[in-house]
Parts: C-alpha cells; structure tokens; sequence
C-alpha cells in the first residue's frame, strides 16, 4: 500500500515537471493506468470505427467540436486527469491545450497514443459507444 502510494506521487511529480518543460504533459501508458486506477478519464479523438475497433477500457469517444464544448460536456470532470489520446499522439497535443484553455489544468497526452498502449499489450475493450 505504501509503495503504491509513493508510485503515484513520484508519478505525479515527472508529470508536473514535464508539463512545465513541455508546456503539456503526456504520459506513457503504465502511467496513464495509475492515473485511470485514481479516476482520471481517458478520451479517445479517433474516429468512431477506430474507437469501436478498439479503445482504451471506460474511455469517451470525443470529436473536435466536442472537445471544444468540453467546459459544459465534462464539467463534472474539472477537477480530474483527462488522458487525451489519437493513433500516435500528435492530435492529443492540440487537444490538450484547448482543454486547458477551458480550465482543465490536469489534462495530459497519452504518449504513442492507442499505438503505444497496444505495443506494450494493454487490454482495449471492442464496442461502438462509449458516450459522445
């Protein structure tokens, strides 16, 4: 129990210095877990058949004008992680920073995007949906 707490501080910590010297943050996968295991939700930017085909398990599907009505879609989330991801990671970026623009301070990218996450051979859940 501790060393788990102590995993998630440290982890807390390189992303705030890397969303200091980056101006966002990403995240690698075993990173995003620990921060989804917290409540952090995932948000998926691929297409519908991309997100059917395969996602990260309990992420919401968003298109870009969703992301730019985020303030009022994810209010409820305000305070949380959002771990934005896309096939590689290039689209999340941008996403991110609309995000914070919207007061989203703890958004960060999913590094390697869905890419990375399935190279290191993390579960994807199948289904259409996931809450538009």
């Amino acid at each position: 129990m501790v060393w788990g707490t102590a995993a998630v501080a440290v982890i807390a910590i390189v992303v705030e210095i890397r969303a200091r010297t980056e101006g966002f943050a990403s995240v690698s996968p075993q990173e995003a877990i620990l921060l989804m295991n917290r409540g952090a939700l995932a948000i998926d930017l691929r297409s519908a058949g991309e997100f059917a085909d395969g996602h990260v398990p309990g992420a919401r599907r968003m298109d870009g004008e969703q992301v730019l009505k985020a303030g009022e879609l994810l209010k409820k989330h305000q305070g949380k992680s959002l771990i934005v991801c896309c096939n590689t990671g290039s689209l999340a970026a941008a996403a991110v920073r609309q995000l914070r623009e919207q007061g989203f301070a703890q958004a960060v990218t999913l590094r390697g995007g869905l890419s990375a996450w399935r190279a290191e051979h993390l579960p994807v859940e199948k289904q259409a949906g996931g809450g538009t």
